[in-house]
């Protein structure tokens, strides 16, 4: 079976029951499960579907568009690995902000099971935990279409306000130089929420270690434990500042 029927069979699959199994499909289809995670990616990257653990999940064009789909849908099982991990660390009861990343929205699935409250600048990350066990802060202030994001002086005031037992944070790049960020904005608000929290939590897969974008805007101390999937040689800069390591 090509990969155009069996793309048909998996977005009727999604259109009738909203979401499919690896493992169930892969029977179904007679076909291996690496096949169906590799056609899964490939309509995640066509916007088509919303990649999970284990599956996939129907998109809603009306929630959240495409382009961050797209973005959230990169290096998926990476992702999945650093947020289990971050997930551990949080417990029933916590406050904790989470910022607009793709990979930190990915932290969704493994938390709403959870009674904590999140307080959030990311309108994927309120869509994707509504009717879930997690308590909502959503912040407001000036609506960026193509971060889904709300940024701004208002919303660093409102983030001011509060006290977050822990941070779950992303960056476009780190390195022993420090955080790196594309934008302003980003890093602003990155500030923000690292400020107000008791402890900091940077997730970010392999492509961000070493990396130095645009606009470098806080130090390592900034953060005090980075989850990611980097080899563990890569990440000495970080043990040599003190921050914690978890490499999943």
């Amino acid at each position: 079976m090509n990969f155009q029927k069996r793309k048909q069979i998996i977005l009727d699959k999604l259109n009738t029951e909203g979401e499919v199994d690896v493992k169930l499909i892969a029977v179904e289809l007679n076909i291996s499960e690496i096949t169906i995670r590799r056609d899964l990616n490939q309509l995640a990257s066509d916007g088509l579907l919303y990649r999970t653990h284990g599956g996939a999940m129907k998109v809603n064009p009306l929630e959240i568009p495409h382009e961050f789909v797209n973005k959230a849908a990169k290096n998926v099982e990476a992702k999945d690995k650093i947020c289990r991990a971050a997930a551990e660390q949080i417990q029933h009861g916590d406050i904790i902000f989470m910022d607009c990343g793709s990979t930190v929205f990915r932290l969704c699935q493994f938390i709403k099971g959870k009674k904590i409250k999140v307080i959030t600048n990311s309108i994927p990350v309120v869509y994707e935990l509504q009717n879930s066990l997690v308590s909502l802060n959503i912040i407001g202030g000036e609506f960026n279409a193509e971060r889904q994001a709300v940024h701004g002086s208002v919303a660093n005031e409102h983030i001011a306000r509060y006290k977050a037992h822990k941070a779950f944070l992303g960056v476009d790049g780190i390195s022993h130089k420090g955080l790196f960020a594309n934008s302003e904005l980003e890093a602003e608000i990155t500030q923000a929420f690292a400020s107000h929290s008791s402890k900091t939590y940077l997730l970010c897969d392999e492509s961000k270690i070493g990396k130095e974008s645009y606009l470098r805007f806080g130090e390592l101390a900034m953060i005090n434990t980075v989850i990611t999937n980097s080899q563990w040689e890569e990440l000495a800069f970080l043990r040599k500042n003190g921050v914690n390591v978890i490499s999943v």
